[in-house]
């Protein structure tokens, strides 16, 4: 990916973290992801990895913020090396 292509691709995410919609949708994995992370509801172990899966992907989405945030950090400290 080129620079300007990057940071387009950063300021994308930056504008959709800032949406009201965004905070939405955090507010309900986060509701969800209590529901879901009970191992006494779960029927069987078929059960028990779907849960962890699906806590996988939330937790991801979750932590998109941080994830997106610390890779900008990290490409903006090797253009400052380079």
């Amino acid at each position: 990916m080129t620079d300007v292509e990057l940071e387009k691709y950063y300021r994308s995410f930056e504008e959709m973290f800032r949406l009201e919609g965004w905070k939405n949708l955090l507010e309900d994995i986060k509701g969800s992801a209590e529901q879901v992370n009970s191992v006494e509801a779960c029927k069987d172990d078929k059960d028990l990895n779907f849960r962890k899966g699906q806590l996988v992907v939330m937790a991801n989405i979750l932590n998109l913020e941080a994830q997106i945030e610390s890779a900008k950090e990290q490409q903006e400290e090797q253009e400052i090396e380079s």
